[in-house]
């Protein structure tokens, strides 16, 4: 990793402080705040932001269904350690090319004399928030023991204004909702009755809602709520009490209803508070990698940034289908022949389709080639809860593995694996070790995964301590390995990307495949870089240019963004997983435009985000790794945005062609929304651009060097 640390004299600034005092710890400039105290014998702590309150006192435990008496209260501090810490690490991939690691760190022992148990609760602050967690030493009287629920609070110091999803423990594929947090008792029926068709759900309260929670306080200030590192622990939801605007956690259960087994030495999660003045000091918060641990892998020269294109789109608009064959009204693998099956004519994995798509890949400079669909199961895969559903090594007649990945390789180009398990987790576990060595004998290093149904084993959910595990399992048996992980319907993500950099995205959210399923609103990717992104990376599969479905297939729907706003995406929406989602055929209508994807990068070396409101607009230019090119995306809402732009970010000394890709004065989402110019213009460092995003629009641009002349030429 080249990592570099700058260690600033911990052993010289660590102590001891008296027992039993109030502690407060700053961030390294002082504006962020921590107040920790044992108030009769609860832990409590507050978080301010210089003048401001952000967390009133709040309380800290946990309650026990096994092992033992509560961890709520009873407690005395017997030591609080002050530490500081400065490194700069370098990240395999990411949105900058070096992160700064700084923080102060406050570490208090709490004994339970009654018990004779202690735990510790560890503190840092950053400059851009806090995060902290219960850690749990090892000890003879608190050895294995079984969570009931974690009490940790968040009393909010108003009744801010959130950007919400509902609390869940299987789906994340909401539209958000903008409201007061007093207002989320009344909208949360209408919200959960029109995502009641998502494949897998579960809620739990008329006020629970999920992180990352994005607010904004009546004083101006940006406020999230997410956590860090979720490691064999389940994932953390948000409840509210509404009359005090305090914030409980409500952990994922498992099947029997209890919400996380652990065996001391242990630690939970971070829980984190990210704070900023600005809504472009969100998105440029490092708080949540920061808090993961440093890269596990050795090596990680394999783990490469794709950008890609597959056999997707046209079954998720329902021109093709992921099934082989009609005549099957089930499927038993160790049985069924599909030699002796009648093909349906629309299977989209078939040899001639792939073909098509890898030259369109090797013809435009697309790393790799998505294929679904190509592997024996897909008749019934879907809403039977099968244990035995796929093989992950078995393809349909029409799919050539080897011959399809040969000529791949001989272009060029790369498949990539799709592995779909159909939420069950069991048989993807006894099948991974064959699935991943025969990925390696055809060449294959990256693969998604997908995880769309109600869980086997029954009664589980996506985002418990069970799954969460897998997960895991599954992105560390890849490294084995050396492949790259995807996840679809997997948790949300946390932060682990920067200890296991092969997982290079994730779904988690809801994406595109929405748009063909009657649209996503205008300011649903507006939203996403505050909440889902926080965590890491989105697999959003952008670049849908042919809006209007019903000209090419059945699907009457239509997208609810502009063509430029696509490209801009590619900007706005990080993943160094980026997929040219739709069509060969309707990417050839529009191949001027089609040419920013073409160019924009998938690494990063720089990011700044020059302006940016939660559900309105933003606008982020970054710098290519290794390279003098910048591109800058901007996307705005159903309402649209002007933008004033200062090119202070441009390298001084050089001169630039700007290609810009924007909406056309008559373009709109609903309306006229492949309306889009192209123009370009030479520009330097500090110079200024005027221009207008449409309604549900956006724009695009590319800054590529101008060469200067050798000395003595023609010009």
């Amino acid at each position: 990793m080249n990592t570099r640390r700058i260690l600033s004299a911990i052993a010289a600034i660590a102590m001891t402080l008296s027992a039993n005092a109030e502690e407060i710890v700053k961030s390294p400039d002082g504006k962020v705040q921590v107040t920790f105290d044992v108030v009769a014998g609860r832990p409590t702590y507050s978080i301010a932001y210089g003048s401001q309150s952000v967390i009133k006192p709040s309380h800290l435990g946990l309650q026990l269904a096994k092992g033992g008496e509560d961890l709520m209260d009873g407690f005395t501090q017997t030591e609080a350690i002050c530490t500081s810490f400065d490194e700069t690490w370098t990240p395999v991939w990411g949105e900058e090319s070096s992160i700064r690691n700084h923080y102060n760190e406050l570490a208090v022992t709490l004994d339970q004399k009654k018990t004779d148990r202690h735990i510790i609760l560890r503190f840092r602050v950053y400059d851009d928030g806090v995060g902290f967690r219960y850690e749990f030493p090892r000890q003879k009287n608190l050895v294995y023991f079984t969570l009931r629920e974690e009490k940790t609070e968040f009393a909010m110091a108003g009744d801010n204004m959130a950007w919400w999803i509902p609390g869940d423990f299987d789906t994340q594929e909401y539209s958000f909702t903008k409201s007061r947090l007093s207002e989320i008792r009344s909208l949360m029926p209408g919200v959960v009755k029109a995502h009641s068709d998502n494949s897998s759900w579960k809620t739990f309260s008329d006020t629970g809602v999920q992180t990352c929670l994005q607010m904004k306080t009546p004083e101006g200030l940006y406020v999230a709520l997410h956590e860090a590192a979720l490691v064999d622990y389940s994932c953390m939801s948000l409840d509210l009490d509404d009359k005090t605007m305090t914030f409980t956690t409500f952990l994922t259960p498992d099947a029997e209803g209890y919400k996380g087994y652990l065996q001391a030495p242990c630690k939970s999660p971070w829980r984190t508070v990210r704070i900023s003045t600005t809504a472009t000091g969100q998105l440029a918060s490092r708080l949540t990698l920061n808090l993961n641990e440093p890269c596990k892998l050795e090596d990680t020269s394999w783990i490469k940034p794709v950008k890609y294109c597959g056999v997707w789109w046209n079954m998720i608009i329902g021109k093709k289908s992921w099934a082989y064959t009609d005549d099957l009204p089930s499927v038993n693998l160790e049985l069924d022949n599909y030699n002796n099956v009648k093909p349906n004519g629309k299977h989209g994995a078939t040899n001639e389709e792939v073909r098509k798509y890898i030259d369109f890949a090797a013809a435009n400079g697309l790393d790799q080639v998505l294929v679904e669909g190509w592997n024996i199961g897909w008749e019934d895969w879907f809403g039977k809860q099968k244990d035995y559903v796929f093989d992950f090594v078995t393809p349909y007649p029409d799919f050539d593995i080897k011959a399809l990945n040969d000529y791949a390789h001989s272009k060029g180009v790369k498949l990539m694996m799709h592995h779909e398990t159909s939420s069950s987790v069991r048989n993807y576990e006894r099948h991974l070790d064959a699935a991943y060595q025969l990925m390696n004998k055809y060449g294959y290093n990256s693969v998604k995964s997908g995880y769309v149904g109600n869980i086997v084993p029954r009664g589980e959910h996506h985002y418990g301590q069970y799954l969460v595990n897998h997960y895991l399992y599954a992105v560390k048996k890849a490294a084995d390995y050396h492949i790259m992980v995807n996840g679809h319907e997997a948790v949300r993500p946390t932060g682990l990307c920067r200890t296991y950099p092969n997982l290079i995205g994730n779904e988690s959210a809801k994406g595109t495949e929405y748009e063909a399923f009657g649209g996503s609103y205008p300011a649903h990717t507006t939203i996403l870089p505050f909440t889902r992104l926080n965590g890491g990376p989105m697999d959003y599969t952008p670049g849908i240019f042919e809006t209007d479905f019903s000209t090419w297939s059945d699907n009457k729907n239509k997208l609810n963004t502009t063509l430029a706003a696509q490209l801009a995406l590619y900007v706005t929406m990080y993943s160094p997983l980026q997929m040219a989602a739709d069509t060969p055929d309707n990417y050839a209508k529009f191949m001027d435009a089609f040419q920013f994807i073409k160019d924009v990068a998938v690494d990063w070396d720089k990011s700044v985000y020059l302006e940016a409101e939660p559900g309105e607009y933003l606008t982020v230019a970054r710098k290519a790794k290794g390279t003098d090119n910048w591109f800058l995306g901007c996307k705005a809402n159903e309402n649209g945005h002007t933008s004033t732009l200062r090119l202070d970010f441009l390298d001084k000394g050089k001169t630039y062609e700007a290609i810009i890709y924007a909406d056309a004065k008559d373009a709109s989402y609903d309306k006229n929304p492949k309306a889009y110019t192209i123009t370009k213009k030479k520009v330097k460092a500090g110079q200024k651009l005027t221009l207008t995003a449409a309604p549900g629009g956006g724009y695009a641009i590319s800054f590529m060097p101008v060469a200067k002349a050798a000395k003595g030429s023609k010009k």
